[in-house]
């Protein structure tokens, strides 16, 4: 029997699944959890969450594992040199740094560009130009992409989801000429459409870990797409929220949305769009205030038909993404009352409303009208929170098929692995 492997590379910790060939039954999961660590050293961190993940899978399923597939979160980039050794710490998902060159940005990209935020892969990269270490860098790649050619080997290699915010033209498919003049002293990684296979298992690894020497990877995405592949939406309308450490928001409609001014973009799927944003607002929060156990028990005590009078805006440093783009945004988490029933009643409220904001306005730029919300996450387990979602969005609200975004990933790799070796990429 043929079998797939998605990994996830989440914000919190990293996952694997394995599916079967009809998708029918999960075979395996695996976890792996990250500690509070500085940048610098998050690539090995990453390295070693990969093959721990690998290693935990059974030896007799890694014997059928036909293709795997990687997601990371959107934005996490880094800088390596011609061997794929990192040059310099990565700066991750929400780093802000960028926000020095977007005046230098505004003057190149086109009007409300998707790059235009200071968290963006290409502000992002742009910032990275000023680093001692560029010099030393031959390749920029994506979370996603590096912990893929740890597998098979080949530099400089990613997918037009993860390429979307280095400002990769996705419906034309191809690097727009704005951003070729800019004549970027590096390397800027070949893309493919996600789930393409790129090439076979590095003997090495294949023989290390007993996969067979056939094993395919393929072109990734990202976590939040990821979760949406996992969900069970397919139609316009249709929407996953993404309740982890963070908030993100995809809408599935016919029509591409795009304007940094509020952190909205679209990510190709098929003939239809994924519209959304990010927040920093989500889980991450509440685990500053709560321990999963208070977060469950207390959730249970709040009255969730009832709407709370706090109004906060939850963050834990300065800055949001989206619906409100503004590297300056503080956050705000007062009063805070003495009841943690209250103040956690108050912070769920808020995030709700955080979301419900990205989808009207989502919706007011030309989306389809939001018919029906998935949950993925941690926080779709919440059924508090759920009821007060449901409240505020006035559309039925439902966990996910499958809340895993590893087995989106995997769902991938089985696309991708079904293509054969004919197709490798390399």
């Amino acid at each position: 029997m043929d079998l797939y492997l998605g990994i996830d590379f989440g914000t919190s910790g990293a996952r694997g699944v394995v599916i079967d060939e009809g998708a029918s039954c999960i075979q395996a999961q695996v976890r792996y959890a990250f500690q509070d660590s500085p940048a610098s050293v998050m690539p090995k961190i990453w390295q070693e969450a990969l093959f721990v993940l690998v290693e935990q899978i059974p030896n007799q399923l890694r014997r059928e594992i036909k293709a795997i597939t990687i997601n990371g979160t959107s934005s996490t980039v880094l800088l390596v040199d011609a061997a794929g050794n990192p040059t310099d710490a990565p700066l991750l998902y929400n780093d802000a740094r960028g926000s020095s060159v977007l005046e230098h940005l505004r003057s190149i990209a086109p009007p409300n560009h998707t790059v235009l935020s200071a968290t963006s892969s290409l502000a992002k990269l742009m910032w990275m130009r000023q680093l001692p270490s560029f010099s030393e860098a031959k390749y920029f790649l994506h979370q996603a992409d590096w912990l893929a050619f740890l597998l098979h080997g080949q530099l400089g290699i990613s997918d037009y989801h993860n390429a979307l915010k280095l400002g990769y033209d996705v419906e034309e498919l191809k690097y727009p000429e704005w951003l070729e003049n800019l004549q970027i002293p590096i390397q800027l990684p070949k893309v493919l459409t996600p789930g393409t296979p790129i090439a076979e298992l590095r003997p090495e690894i294949a023989d290390k870990f007993h996969f067979r020497r056939d094993c395919l990877v393929c072109a990734g995405t990202t976590d939040s797409i990821a979760a949406f592949i996992a969900s069970g939406a397919k139609l316009p309308g249709e929407a996953v929220t993404s309740l982890g450490s963070t908030l993100v928001l995809k809408l599935l409609s016919r029509t591409r949305i795009e304007d940094a001014r509020y952190g909205i973009y679209s990510h190709r799927l098929g003939d239809l769009w994924l519209t959304g944003g990010a927040s920093n607002t989500g889980g991450a929060v509440l685990q500053q205030f709560f321990t999963n156990a208070e977060l469950e028990s207390l959730s249970r005590e709040i009255d969730a038909s009832k709407a709370s009078e706090l109004d906060y805006y939850p963050l834990l440093k300065v800055g949001d993404r989206f619906p409100i783009n503004d590297p300056n945004l503080a956050p705000r988490l007062s009063p805070r009352p003495d009841n943690p029933v209250e103040f956690l009643h108050g912070l769920l409220e808020s995030i709700t409303r955080i979301e419900a904001r990205g989808y009207e306005l989502l919706q007011e730029m030309g989306a389809d009208k939001l018919s029906r919300v998935y949950t993925a996450g941690g926080g779709a387990a919440n059924d508090t929170w759920t009821a007060i979602r449901a409240r505020y969005l006035q559309v039925p609200v439902v966990i996910s098929v499958y809340t895993e975004a590893a087995y989106g990933t995997a769902l991938l790799a089985m696309g991708g692995g079904s293509k054969g070796e004919q197709e490798l990429i390399v």
